[in-house]
């Protein structure tokens, strides 16, 4: 198990968007970190009320969104909008080539998400969102399948030979992962139990093929783990 803590991330300060990147991201750089198998980005993105993305082109990318706190208004040029709310997966193959905007409407509350790329199994296919709910019932206390190539057990289909399971654990919970080939553990919210080790809100760890991965709640929080060929 190979530990990435939080305060070791590559961080922005754009004043209205504040941007923590687990790997290389824009001007952030770090040789070292430049992704995880295919997983290519994990960036954890606060944006004040008001404010957002504005409509930005994406080719030849995996992109799931992945929201904590507020809500996230979903725009593209596949004529596609919806609100995202906490508990709900987006999925967006980007292919060809798409145009979306992302955008925090709320004067009062900020927006918390998880921006997660992934690099595609197979490129030049045609553009295409989906969206679904996972209810906090589904996932507490264990791991949920969010989002796998086939798109399995009601999660969202994805261009990659990837599983990603959502789990949300109370202090004293404990679980084992599925059996996986490499994984990464991103602990999102809380502190968990890792192996033996503490890992808090931002913290991640990396493992090898079929190591054992047991997890044990330390305070109640929310940890996502993806499956990668």
């Amino acid at each position: 198990m190979i530990i990435r803590r939080s305060n070791e991330r590559g961080y922005a300060d754009h004043g209205w968007l504040r941007s923590f990147h687990t790997f290389s991201f824009a001007n952030y750089v770090d040789r070292n970190h430049m992704g995880f198998r295919a997983l290519r980005v994990i960036n954890e993105d606060r944006v004040a009320g008001g404010h957002g993305f504005g409509a930005h082109p994406h080719r030849d990318m995996e992109i799931i969104s992945y929201v904590l706190e507020g809500e996230m208004e979903h725009k593209d040029n596949m004529g596609n909008g919806e609100v995202m709310r906490p508990g709900d997966v987006q999925r967006m193959s980007a292919g060809t080539g798409v145009l979306h905007s992302e955008f925090n409407h709320s004067k009062e509350n900020g927006l918390h998400f998880l921006q997660i790329w992934i690099e595609p199994k197979q490129l030049g296919i045609k553009p295409s969102y989906e969206q679904k709910a996972f209810p906090s019932a589904e996932r507490q206390g264990q791991w949920r399948l969010v989002a796998s190539e086939e798109g399995r057990d009601g999660s969202v289909s994805i261009n990659q030979d990837v599983n990603l399971y959502a789990g949300l654990f109370n202090a004293g919970e404990q679980a084992t992962a599925p059996p996986s080939r490499y994984a990464w553990l991103h602990v999102v919210n809380g502190e968990m139990e890792i192996n033996g080790e503490t890992l808090s809100a931002g913290d991640a760890a990396a493992f090898q093929p079929d190591e054992a991965i047991n997890l044990t709640g330390k305070e109640a929080g929310e940890v996502l783990l993806f499956d990668l060929a």
